[in-house]
């Protein structure tokens, strides 16, 4: 039933009256009578009798079309038991609602004989079945996988009808889309389908035209809820019947119905978009691996930096690194280069002040005069005000809670925004120098500051206002917050990363992987070294995130990565659930939980809106007895009719 208790997740039997006899199939919606009210619901299974003596009547059928497929219905129950939720909440993220028209249609066009308009709704139908065998389409050309020497092998086991899993670092300047597009016409020949979940809309037309360009029109479908409910709607329909081998789309695909699955297939899984913000909080990446290993399939997991989830993959053995050697990266890599090692910076030392140090002022120049486009990142829009020294530009942190000093208080001193404390004797730990200055920063203000700077040459920015996929070549500024950075004809000439302290100065566990993924997706916009294209971070070229860049080698920091947060007992290394509420029934549903061995808690520490929040660590072998106890506890509290909602979250994003 759909009924958001914890108290109430498990399957419930009903009888079916000789009325509904025929509409009632597995996998259809359906209405039932309970506690004196009706409630929607979702027919599992029929069986023959039940071990209860007295039983309810079914009330209605809503639609005789069986959404649910047996396999998703199976999987929503482990995502639900992996993340201590309710299958009626995970359901509610598996199945768009139901758009009656669209239903009206699809059925009406079966009962003419007629086929329905796939979600791309192309003019004509492709020509071809997506019921063909093994080996009855032709075979995929392997040649835009030969930089990696282990991928025209996946592609062989992909056609042979093998479950290959592997995790693929991409070389810059790659085309992904052409990849992922490969891969899936590789399932799809050996007569198998593939689902591919991408982070946001841009990505998805990337990948649904090279998918069109690969296997042609109507033969995938488009799942975003970004399509609208009927478009939404026609795409879920055409995957559940089988009309189409293949879905794409952004994290509403990842539980996409596909006949004969093949492949399953994220792209960037970083990304913070592919994390569900709706109970239970899923992880795009983790259903599709759990989809894996239930359904026995094919997983590709690929990006151009790696996650230390990803890592974690490779060093357990689940999965395979595809790679390319350190020649191939050399030859396709740009020239990299830190801000923190030119050495304009020992005879000028005012040059470290300067927001454009004269590196990446000159790399510009020399792009712009070559007829070359200029990428310009900067991990902020609009106007971002902020207090920095006046000698070195370092931003000004509060000396006793690390937070971020705002502008001067009353007392004529800089106040900390986060614990209100008034920084009287504030002191550079960079320079030592006691004067503070307001600094404006974003892609908004940089675009200003560059036109001035460039007079003469085009300015273009790229953002949450407007998200360019494109832009022409030739001399040209484009400005661009991280994720909304436009692919250039013939690459870029030069890409700038400005305000790298913005990205790893962050209080989050995942500052500095976010900063190299953010890096090197622009840096993978830029022509190669030996065509002229230069990067240039503003950073230290000590650090270990720029060091990874400059070697352009995500697979080390990943292992550093996941090696410190093994010693340090952070996720992945470990399962970490996040228990969120007021104090009183936070404390209410811990007391109540049964932890398995090995169990920490740590905390509280302070939330939002007057709730605070405690953190409960495990072994990742006792993770699904956490997850079970969690729920178990807050089903509790739901038969109760607790008054103080909690929160429950696993391995979340953010850990402070």
């Amino acid at each position: 039933m759909d009924v958001p208790l914890p108290h109430l997740d498990r399957p419930f039997d009903y009888l079916v009256p000789d009325t509904l006899d025929a509409d009632a199939r597995p996998g259809v919606r359906v209405k039932v009578r309970f506690a004196g009210q009706l409630v929607d619901g979702w027919l599992l299974e029929r069986v023959a009798e039940s071990a209860h003596p007295k039983l309810a009547y079914l009330e209605k059928v809503v639609s005789p079309v069986p959404v649910l497929a047996p396999e998703v219905a199976e999987l929503a129950r482990a995502v639900a038991d992996r993340y201590a939720g309710s299958l009626a909440d995970v359901l509610r993220l598996a199945v768009p609602p139901r758009h009656a028209r669209v239903e009206k249609d699809v059925t009406a066009a079966d009962d003419a004989g007629a086929t329905p308009p796939t979600a791309a709704d192309p003019a004509t139908p492709a020509t071809g079945s997506a019921d063909t065998g093994p080996g009855a389409a032709d075979p995929v050309d392997p040649r835009g996988w030969r930089d990696y020497p282990a991928g025209p092998a996946f592609l062989r086991a992909l056609t042979a009808g093998r479950a290959p899993r592997a995790v693929w670092s991409a070389l810059p300047g790659e085309d992904w889309a052409d990849r992922y597009a490969d891969a899936v016409a590789a399932t799809v020949a050996g007569g198998r389908g593939a689902v591919v979940v991408v982070a946001d809309a841009r990505d998805l037309d990337r990948l649904d035209a090279a998918l069109t360009a690969v296997l042609g029109p109507g033969r995938h479908a488009c799942l975003s809820a970004a399509a609208g409910p009927a478009r939404r709607y026609r795409a879920f329909l055409a995957a559940r019947r089988g009309d189409v081998p293949v879905v794409i789309g952004t994290r509403a695909a990842m539980f996409a119905p596909v006949e004969r699955l093949g492949l399953v297939a994220v792209w960037d899984d970083g990304d913070d978009l592919h994390a569900e913000p709706r109970a239970p909080y899923p992880h795009a990446r983790d259903v599709l691996l759990t989809r894996a290993q239930l359904a026995g399939v094919a997983a590709l997991v690929g990006g151009y930096a790696r996650t230390a989830e990803a890592q974690l993959l490779v060093e357990t053995g689940w999965a395979r690194e595809v790679v390319a050697d350190r020649a191939t990266v050399r030859a396709r890599m740009p020239a990299i280069a830190p801000t923190g090692d030119d050495p304009h910076l020992a005879r000028d030392p005012g040059a470290a002040s300067a927001r454009l140090p004269s590196l990446a002022w000159t790399t510009a120049r020399d792009a712009l005069r070559a007829d070359l486009p200029v990428l310009v990142q900067v991990p902020r829009r609009g106007y971002l005000p902020s207090v920095a020294c006046a000698e070195c530009r370092a931003p000004a942190r509060c000396p006793h809670c690390a937070g971020p000093l705002g502008l001067p208080s009353a007392e004529g001193a800089p106040a900390c925004r986060w614990c209100g404390r008034v920084a009287a004797a504030y002191a550079c730990p960079e320079c030592g120098g006691r004067r503070l200055r307001a600094s404006v920063t974003g892609a908004r203000r940089t675009a200003e500051e560059l036109g001035r700077a460039f007079p003469g040459v085009p300015v273009r920015t790229s953002g949450r206002e407007e998200v360019l996929a494109t832009v022409p070549a030739g001399a040209g500024l484009v400005i661009a917050t991280p994720g909304a950075e436009p692919v250039a004809e013939g690459g870029y000439g030069a890409v700038l990363l400005l305000d790298s302290w913005a990205l790893l100065t962050r209080a989050d566990l995942r500052a500095g992987e976010e900063a190299l993924r953010r890096w090197l997706a622009a840096a993978a916009l830029a022509r190669p070294g030996s065509a002229g294209g230069r990067v240039v971070v503003v950073a230290d070229g000590a650090l270990a995130p720029v060091q990874a860049l400059l070697r352009w080698d995500s697979a080390w920091f990943a292992t550093r990565e996941l090696a410190e947060r093994r010693e340090l007992g952070f996720p992945p290394a470990v399962r970490m659930a996040s228990v969120t509420g007021v104090a009183d029934a936070v404390a209410d549903l811990l007391a109540g939980t049964a932890l398995p061995d090995g169990a920490e808690v740590l905390g509280p520490v302070p939330a939002d809106e007057g709730r605070e929040r405690m953190l409960v660590r495990v072994p990742r072998a006792r993770a699904a007895a956490l997850a079970g106890a969690l729920h178990a506890a807050a089903g509790q509290r739901s038969a109760r009719k607790a008054a103080d909602p909690v929160r429950l979250q696993i391995d979340p994003l953010s850990l402070f």
